[in-house]
């Protein structure tokens, strides 16, 4: 995998991603070309029109990471790939549009964004159905050797087994006599004189520690063979972390944590960049929506007896605890037993609240929380006190998510539904720790784009 910003991204899906990019460019400059052509003008120079072609290759680019063009089900469907990319493309042809209707000039003429538009679909078509196809094989997918036979070992064989997966494992070798077996083809420890050699003739390009038991078993000899023959060498927990994009809870230890690379001192920076960006964005959204809030705010009013606002204490930064603002979902008296979450098809939900919370509109009014500096635009979701203090007594490590600000979206909201039970809670902790452990401004970015996947296609809200 490819590491940018301290996010992996798997060689395949970045190669894809690069093509596609340098075909947008040709698309893009083709409608130029055939357009100046239609009405007698020259071209003129590449340099010259540049800035034009970058700006509807970055557009486009940008909406087919929002749509989910290079998720898992985009790259093993190809029938998934091509509504998303009609989706992507189409977003962009309208913002580019709306861009030339408020700014006109000779930028953007709509019948050259219409040319852009039919060829660049053509070519990304294309290219998935070349380079696409090459995703599903071995191609790209990294060569790993498992040192292990037990449980842990099982997991990585079925995350191998994923649709989707950068990498392939081609052998496991059980290291101890006293572990428990679950792998039947893995290789004894003994039978393999030179396992730097072995490594090297299997062309594994990473070695992965899946023991269940690391006291006094260590192979720390084989281990650094094989290390300075150039061959990658991890541990499980990091890489599960790479793979999956969440800290795994039931092999973390404090230890990991402590060690492991994140937390570093450069969030500092990342934080006022963060600061900024809200502070910005805030402003301009609030001004930009304030008609919205008021109209369905007018709405639930009318719907229903009650504030237009709903207002509950949440937990923040460090276990602060704040104010939450949003436009009411519930009737009045939806916790009069207390808080709780919100089950399919819950009964407190109102009819306007359902529209609300199918669009996200009921999280507008949070952008004033935001703008206050208690919540950021990206961060984990802020529970009620009650249910923190429910899920620190169930949950290891939850109170560390509280390191970062809470957010209006996450990489726990846009990687996993809506979730209603414990069990739903620790699976998003996994999310919300690797984002804790890892952010960004570059995996802010991500995160912001691709909401608009969850807004377009809201399987998971409530």
């Amino acid at each position: 995998m490819f590491r940018l910003f301290k996010h992996y991204i798997p060689h395949g899906v970045l190669l894809l991603g690069l093509v596609d990019f340098a075909l947008l460019l040709l698309a893009a400059d083709f409608a130029w070309t055939l357009r100046a052509d239609q009405i007698g003008m020259e071209p003129g120079l590449f340099a010259d029109r540049l800035a034009p072609l970058l700006g509807f290759a970055i557009a486009t680019h940008s909406a087919m990471i929002a749509v989910g063009v290079y998720g898992a089900e985009a790259l093993r469907s190809m029938r998934f790939a091509c509504a998303r990319l009609l989706v992507a493309v189409s977003l962009a042809i309208l913002a580019l549009a709306l861009i030339e209707f408020a700014i006109p000039g000779e930028t953007y003429w709509r019948s050259t964004l219409l040319y852009s538009m039919g060829l660049s679909i053509a070519l990304l078509v294309g290219n998935r159905l070349l380079v696409g196809t090459l995703l599903g094989t071995q191609a790209f997918r990294r060569r790993v050797l498992v040192l292990g036979a037990g449980a842990r070992a099982q997991r990585l064989q079925k995350l191998s087994e994923l649709d989707g997966s950068a990498f392939v494992i081609v052998g496991y070798i059980g290291m101890t006599e006293n572990t428990v077996r679950v792998i039947p083809e893995a290789i004894d420890r003994a039978a393999i004189p030179d396992l730097a050699r072995f490594v090297a003739n299997l062309g594994a390009a990473e070695v992965v520690l899946a023991l269940e038991e690391r006291r006094n078993a260590l192979p720390l000899k084989d281990l650094l063979r094989i290390k300075t023959a150039g061959v990658h060498v991890n541990d499980f927990s990091s890489f599960l972390e790479r793979e999956t994009g969440r800290v795994d809870l039931d092999t973390l230890n404090p230890s990991w944590l402590i060690f492991s690379d994140g937390f570093s001192s450069s969030r500092a920076i990342s934080s006022v960049v963060k600061r900024l960006f809200d502070i910005v964005a805030s402003s301009v959204l609030l001004l930009l929506t304030f008609p919205v809030i008021l109209l369905f705010a007018a709405l639930v009013k009318l719907d229903s007896k009650g504030p237009a606002f709903f207002r509950q204490q949440r937990v923040g930064l460090y276990g602060e605890k704040f104010v939450l603002l949003k436009l009411r979902s519930m009737r009045t008296d939806a916790e009069k037993d207390g808080a709780k979450w919100a089950d399919k098809d819950d009964p407190r939900i109102t009819r306007v609240g359902a529209l609300i919370r199918k669009v996200r509109i009921d999280e507008l009014p949070q952008v004033w929380t935001v703008l206050k500096g208690q919540m950021s635009f990206v961060g984990p979701r802020p529970e009620v006190p009650s249910i923190v203090d429910q899920l620190e007594e169930q949950l290891p490590y939850f109170a560390e998510r509280h390191m970062v600000k809470p957010g209006i979206t996450g990489w726990a909201q846009i990687n996993y539904p809506y979730g209603a039970s414990v069990e739903d809670a620790r699976a998003k902790l996994e999310y919300d720790l690797y984002y804790a452990k890892n952010y960004t401004p570059f995996l802010d970015l991500l995160i912001l784009l691709q909401t608009l996947r969850v807004i377009l296609w809201p399987e998971g809200a409530r």
